[in-house]
């Protein structure tokens, strides 16, 4: 058995493996300084962290395309989740850059997404602004789940670079590692397949309405897709020295993305929930801003945040079943009561 520090061994091996331009495990960049694991480098630490926490374990019930899916083989942001991570870890495997970093970025992405994926997180945002807010996007509020709001307020205290990955998974600003800037190319990877996957699942789409100009140089299946898209990511970021696309297959995914857009995130049969999501969380919002003290273990606002802050971090906690629940509780009492 080995009996040299794991800090020291795993420095050693980093140097000796992982590209130039990797990120290192240590030293650990807190807000909260604190003593490293004697078994875990920073970066799995904050892995173990985010899967622990209970943001990660709502997302098993929080509808990646479709509401409330009754069936068994239709992808949650659990799954969204896990498949983004593992796509990601195998690319950044290949690339030589840090494993550990990757994982934790992908397994936190998504913490803060709202119930009602695409057309929940449309509504709270407008929601937030009608009643004076900046607004809502799931990838800030990401970052406040890791932040602010698990552990009783504390946080996770996680490392500077994870919490980058988070933030910037999505948005106009570029993560600051080439981990982080894996997890933010993989996640539309992933779930445009996957996506596709499940809107034909569910008759949604059509085989023959998939474009056949973006279908034939991706591939025909989900698997065929990510395969593709994998390899040319590799090959490009070689090339370049970033985490980027060829010009052929990154814009045929594009594009395929604002077809899905178009077709499926906020297509028809999505727009035919859109009333009844908006109906549920506005009615959330406005009942628990004049009912504050009906927030489980809700803490006053803090300072800054205004009224509006906690109502918000509540409802877009909520997981699908749980909103509809709640909502049939507080407008249909009488029924809820049967």
């Amino acid at each position: 058995m080995r009996d040299d520090p794991f800090e020291q061994r795993t420095r050693e091996a980093e140097e000796r493996e992982l590209a130039v331009e990797a990120a290192r495990s240590y030293p650990a960049r807190r807000a909260r300084p604190e003593p490293d694991s004697p078994h875990r480098t920073p970066f799995q630490r904050d892995r173990d962290r985010i899967v622990h926490s209970k943001a990660f374990r709502r997302l098993k019930y929080k509808t990646q395309v479709f509401i409330a899916p009754e069936g068994d083989h239709y992808r949650t942001r659990m799954t969204h989740t896990l498949e983004v991570t593992g796509i990601a870890r195998n690319v950044a495997r290949v690339l030589g850059l840090n494993e550990d970093l990757t994982e934790a970025i992908g397994y936190g992405h998504d913490l803060g997404h709202p119930p009602f994926g695409h057309i929940g997180e449309e509504v709270i945002d407008g929601a937030i602004r009608e009643r004076g807010g900046d607004g809502f996007k799931h990838n800030v509020h990401s970052l406040r789940v890791v932040e602010a709001l698990e552990r009783g307020g504390e946080g996770l205290n996680l490392t500077e670079q994870v919490r980058d990955g988070i933030l910037n998974h999505t948005g106009p600003t570029k993560p600051a590692t080439l981990e982080g800037r894996i997890v933010r190319l993989v996640d539309r990877v992933a779930y445009i397949n996957h996506d596709i996957d499940d809107a034909l699942r569910a008759g949604i789409l059509d085989p023959d309405e998939l474009p056949r100009e973006l279908i034939d140089p991706l591939g025909e299946s989900g698997s065929e897709r990510i395969d593709t898209l994998v390899r040319d990511i590799v090959a490009s970021s070689r090339e370049s020295g970033d985490i980027t696309q060829s010009d052929e297959i990154g814009g045929a995914m594009l594009r395929l993305r604002k077809f899905m857009f178009e077709h499926v995130y906020l297509g028809p049969d999505a727009r035919s929930e859109h009333e009844r999501v908006q109906r549920t969380l506005v009615a959330l919002l406005d009942h628990y801003l004049g009912h504050p003290g009906e927030i489980p273990n809700g803490a006053p606002a803090r300072a800054g945040e205004g009224d509006l802050q906690p109502v918000v971090d509540y409802v877009a906690g909520m997981t699908d079943r749980f909103c509809i629940k709640t909502f049939r509780e507080i407008a249909l009492p009488e029924e809820s009561r049967l």
